[in-house]
Formats: C-alpha cells, sequence, structure tokens
C-alpha cells in the first residue's frame, strides 16, 4: 500500500495500478483501495477499467461521494449519461460542488434535457461563477433553447476568457451566423477551424455560412468534404442537396436527398 501511494502522489498511475491491484484481489471490498485505484484508471483515460474497479463497492458504500463522483463521471464519458448523471447529481447537491453540477449540465444536455442543463448551469455559477467551461456550456445551451442573445453573450464571454476554446469559437460562429451577423460569424468561425483544421462541425457551419454569403460553389465544396468525412451524418445530404439544386446538378442534388431520406428513415427506426 505504501508503494502504490508513493507511485500515487508521484503521478506515475501506470506503477500505481499492479500495486493496488493486488491489493484489491487481496481485499475486495476496502472502498479506499477501489477508490484510488480508480483514480488512476480515471487519470489513464481508462474508463471502462474505472467502472468495473467501482460498481462492486458502490452497493455497499452508497453514501460514498468519492465513489459516486468517480464512478458517474466514468458513465458519462464512457456514454452512458443517464446513469453517470443519476450519481452526479447526488455528488452536486450533496457535495454543493459546481464541477459536479458543471458535469451534470453536459450530460444533461446530451440526453437533449435541455431546461435541465440550464438549471445545472445556474447552480454552478451560483457557487462558482468563474468555473472553466461553464459559460460555453451555458452558451451552447441556451442556444438549444432558442435564447441567440443569451447564447452570444455567453460564448463572448468564453471567448474572452479563453480565446482556445474551440467550442465557444465554433459556437459563438454559429449563433452569429443564426443572428445573421456574418461578419462576426466568418472571425469567430475561422478561429475555430484554426484551433481544429480537422473538425467536421466547424467545417459544415463554415459551408453554411459560405451559402448564406451567397458562395454556393465554395459552399459544395466543403459540405462535400463534410460528407466524405461523415458519411453517416443526415444533416449534411440535404444541404448539399439543395446546393447541388441551386447548381443546377440536378442529379446529384437528387442522389443526395436520397441518402438523407435513408439515413433518417434508419434513425428513426432506431
Amino acid at each position: 500500500l505504501n508503494l502504490a501511494l508513493a507511485y500515487y502522489k508521484k503521478g506515475a498511475w501506470r506503477d500505481a495500478v499492479p500495486q493496488l491491484e493486488n491489493l484489491r484481489a487481496a481485499q475486495p471490498d476496502d472502498v479506499r483501495i477501489a477508490t484510488l485505484l480508480a483514480e488512476c484508471y480515471t487519470n489513464l483515460g481508462q474508463d471502462e477499467k474505472v467502472i468495473a474497479t467501482l460498481q462492486p463497492v458502490e452497493a455497499a458504500h452508497p453514501g460514498d461521494l468519492s465513489v459516486a463522483w468517480l464512478l458517474g463521471s466514468a458513465l458519462i464519458r464512457a456514454g452512458h449519461p443517464r446513469e453517470g448523471l443519476d450519481r452526479v447529481d447526488r455528488v452536486a447537491r450533496q457535495g454543493n460542488r459546481p464541477e459536479a453540477y458543471l458535469l451534470a449540465g453536459r450530460a444533461a444536455l446530451k440526453m437533449n434535457e435541455f431546461e435541465r442543463a440550464r438549471d445545472y448551469c445556474a447552480a454552478a455559477a451560483k457557487l462558482n461563477p468563474k468555473l472553466p467551461s461553464l459559460d460555453t456550456l451555458r452558451g451552447t445551451v441556451l442556444t438549444y433553447l432558442g435564447d441567440t442573445d443569451g447564447a452570444a453573450a455567453a460564448l463572448r464571454a468564453a471567448v474572452e476568457a479563453d480565446p482556445k476554446d474551440f467550442e465557444a469559437q465554433l459556437g459563438l460562429g454559429a449563433v452569429l451566423h443564426t443572428a445573421r451577423d456574418l461578419d462576426g460569424a466568418r472571425e469567430h468561425l475561422q478561429r475555430a477551424l484554426q484551433l481544429k483544421p480537422d473538425s467536421n462541425l466547424a467545417r459544415y457551419e463554415w459551408a453554411r455560412l459560405e451559402r448564406t454569403e451567397g458562395q454556393v460553389e465554395a459552399a459544395a465544396r466543403d459540405m462535400e468534404k463534410v460528407v466524405r468525412t461523415d458519411p453517416k451524418w443526415a444533416q449534411p445530404h440535404v444541404e448539399l442537396a439543395a446546393l447541388y439544386f441551386r447548381l443546377n446538378r440536378q442529379e446529384e442534388g437528387e442522389k443526395e436527398r436520397a441518402i438523407y431520406d435513408r439515413l433518417t428513415a434508419e434513425q428513426q427506426k432506431q
């Protein structure tokens, strides 16, 4: 245990893991060992191992907020937002932790529960209004709720706090496009593409801006890149179809529209 703690305090997660795994095999009900091991796996980005480590001890320690936080966070990152949210919500409320409210807001956003996500953002802001990424999340949530002015204000604050915040730059560019501030939209979408040149979502928003500006051929070329990168994303296909029709490329437009209809039907069936 002392050797494991020495590695843990040093940040040598990979070296700590074998020691803690041996201890866990000998003492499977020891919540401290399980929590330390889960923290190491968290820092190594191995969320499935976090889940496997903590689920067996959670039932015996339902009030342990460290277990709830680590397990809930791992579940959210692993694509199980609803399961994770239940645990993170408990940590936020019982522990009065703004970062837990922030993570709960992200999970609610993933589940399209926008009002709930907005409430989590408000709770986090009450505890720590300067919490990193809070304005970005709040702006994104308000965008989905149709509050363009509120979203723009929150995302501007996020960009001012951190000009390298890709999500904030992209979100602000998209919101300004909706508000028909095309110069502002271009500025922030360009910045987003500079931060992440390979982002398909940023390329998609850029193509939409080009279409609004009347650059139909350029928009079609960029939307073609989006479709090639993610052929199962339905919306770009119908956007590309509309661009093809404007360019009098009827056959290609009909093809893209048919792909959109097929993908949409498959998603509805699922």
